[in-house]
């Protein structure tokens, strides 16, 4: 047994998991990290990582549509799924290395296996190498989410694949492609499937991002784009079962409706992994839906373990795992802990276009008692978007109409995934606006329309005094 115990041990090293280990070791405190599988968790081997990988790709092939107008000889261009599930995986491997060497560098005690608790200050470690235990004054759980597949249907493989096991194991053979589900893993599927040349039918249930909190018009402007590209839902498809039936597979609904394709992906949305952790063994809870529970300050009902990201939800995405690490490691080291604040946290979609938002939307505000005022602008008459032959999308904020305090925003269109940093910044939102409004800016740019949508709120809705400083 270890006899010095580490301040921190984390279970999990995805991107929650190796954040808090870092930040952790840079804080001074002496760290272990437990991984059972492979470094870097979902998000690196087979989530937003390889992900954006394709993203990247199917851009490239949609803008070629726009070469020869820019006087770029050749196009359009297609694509090769398999070159491309080659070229995500040289990636990723790389960034593994990296991740690997700086964590060794640091001084962080990795260890392969299976971590589970003795007790809240004892973890047993069981991997190739044997079993052994070591002592922890704090732990993290960062253990994740897998997949999560409707009853009673099963992974087949080659034939009927979860995301982990298309990222893991490779493309399977054959040009049709059944796409199951209507969230963002599955908006964002259709649209790269179909750019890398796929024969993609795209079956959903409910609407596509019904359950999201994006507003109507950033769902419309996606819909449109998608409809632009011939990426059209088959919608109001109850699934009941699927069969890998010769070289194929097929999928049946309740009403008795039956759809073929070579293979399918389930998009079907993820749960924690909180399986075999020696809960039971401390006092930590989880719900029925098997989140771990924490209290506002991401600790656990065991004094000293904390749980974060994807274990805890309800949100699920490697921003929230990350915004959590810091958090998580603030209040184990700091005597000013802090409590979170999961809206402010950046949500992101990579599609036909990007969407990003953060803080509330506009149901939420008024839920809260906000009477919330709009600014928007377009990126139809962006200089730079025009440039780009991409002017889709939009900025539209939300502020509250007596104190201009943001309350949230959205960003719709190429680059969204970076200019929403700008809405993150600023702690203090009352003053974010007027902070905006004597910014400067690059010409021509994106950014621009920030100022430009902060600029119309405040003469829309009679805010001069709260944005620009006027009696």
């Amino acid at each position: 047994m270890n006899t010095t115990p580490f301040d921190l041990t984390i279970i999990g090293s995805g991107p929650g998991g190796y954040r808090a280990a870092v930040l952790a070791t840079l804080r001074g405190q002496k760290v272990a990290i437990i991984e059972r599988a492979t470094w870097g968790g979902t998000c690196l081997n087979r989530g937003c990582v390889p992900k954006k990988d394709w993203h990247e790709t199917a851009k490239w092939i949609e803008q070629s549509r726009h070469f020869r107008q820019r006087g770029v000889v050749g196009g359009p261009l297609g694509g090769d799924m398999d070159q491309a599930w080659l070229h995500q995986r040289k990636v990723v491997d790389t960034v593994r290395k990296n991740y690997i060497d700086y964590l060794k560098r640091l001084g962080v005690q990795m260890f392969n296996g299976h971590g589970r608790f003795s007790d809240a200050q004892h973890i047993r470690i069981s991997g190739a190498a044997g079993t052994r235990e070591i002592s922890t004054r704090h732990s993290i759980i960062a253990t994740g989410s897998a997949p999560l597949l409707p009853d009673p249907i099963a992974p087949v493989p080659g034939r009927i694949l979860t995301s982990d096991m298309l990222f893991d194991d490779g493309v399977p053979v054959g040009q049709r492609v059944l796409l199951i589900g209507g969230g963002v893993i599955g908006t964002e599927f259709a649209y790269i499937f179909s750019m890398l040349g796929k024969d993609v039918n795209w079956v959903i249930h409910s609407p596509a991002l019904a359950h999201t909190f994006y507003s109507p018009q950033a769902k419309d402007t996606l819909r449109e784009a998608m409809e632009a590209l011939d990426i059209r839902p088959h919608a109001n498809f109850p699934l009941t079962r699927m069969e890998a039936v010769g070289g194929g597979v097929r999928a049946f609904s309740s009403d008795g409706g039956m759809l073929e394709a070579d293979w399918a992906l389930l998009a079907t949305g993820r749960k924690p992994f909180t399986d075999d952790l020696g809960l039971e063994n401390t006092a930590i809870t989880r719900d029925e839906n098997g989140f771990v529970q924490v209290n506002g300050y991401l600790e656990t009902a065991e004094a000293g373990i904390y749980a974060i990201g994807d274990v805890i939800g309800p949100l699920m995405n490697a921003n929230q795992a990350l915004a959590d690490a810091t958090l998580a490691v603030n209040n184990i080291v700091s005597a000013s802990p802090k409590g979170r604040d999961p809206l402010w946290v950046p949500e992101l979609i990579y599609s036909a276009v990007e969407l990003a938002r953060i803080g509330m939307n506009d149901d939420q505000a008024e839920d809260e008692g906000f009477e919330p005022a709009v600014g928007f602008a377009a990126f139809e008459t962006s200089p730079r978007a025009l440039g780009q032959d991409d002017s889709r999308g939009f900025v539209r904020l939300l502020a509250d109409m007596d104190s201009g305090a943001l309350l949230g925003g959205e960003v719709v269109g190429r680059e969204a995934g970076e200019l929403v940093h700008l809405l993150s910044l600023s702690t203090d939102r009352e003053q974010f606006l007027r902070q905006i409004a004597q910014a400067r800016f690059n010409h021509p740019a994106r950014a621009e329309e920030l100022l430009n949508a902060t600029e119309t709120l405040a003469a829309r809705w009679g805010l001069q005094a709260q944005v620009f400083g006027e009696d």
